[in-house]
């Protein structure tokens, strides 16, 4: 079994993606930027995700772009699964997943969701560069 996956983890892989800009959202949470575009950030609290025993609002929710309605199905299908979405994302090309949870995954399992956000968001040029740059 990999190493547990922390919060850390998920602003330093995102963090070290090319290209990346971290800009201030409108709580001053980190978004990490591609080009422009969002690829990870850190939601603050919103009336869509709450606890569904005491109906407080989630205060650790972390956005990660997919690629695609089909790889989000993908991450959110099992309900145990620590990836899910709301009803406020529904169509949205990304997954939620509570900081809180994020022990559950490996730093390799958030590493490849960080790289495929990024990849998702990035230009075609940056794509392929970094694709062949870390070609297996």
């Amino acid at each position: 079994m990999g190493k547990r996956a922390r919060v850390e983890d998920v602003h330093e892989l995102a963090a070290a993606m090319p290209n990346v800009k971290v800009v201030a959202g409108p709580s001053g949470n980190r978004v990490y930027q591609v080009g422009g575009k969002s690829f990870v950030f850190f939601r603050n609290p919103r009336p869509d995700a709450v606890d569904p025993e005491t109906g407080e609002r989630y205060d650790d929710v972390i956005v990660l772009w997919v690629a695609s309605q089909e790889e989000k199905q993908a991450l959110v299908q099992d309900p145990s699964s620590p990836f899910f979405t709301t009803t406020h994302f529904k169509g949205h090309r990304s997954v939620l997943v509570r900081a809180s949870r994020l022990k559950e995954l490996t730093r390799d399992e958030v590493a490849e969701v960080v790289q495929d956000a990024w990849l998702s968001r990035a230009s075609r040029h940056r794509r392929e560069t970094w694709l062949k740059a870390n070609a297996l």
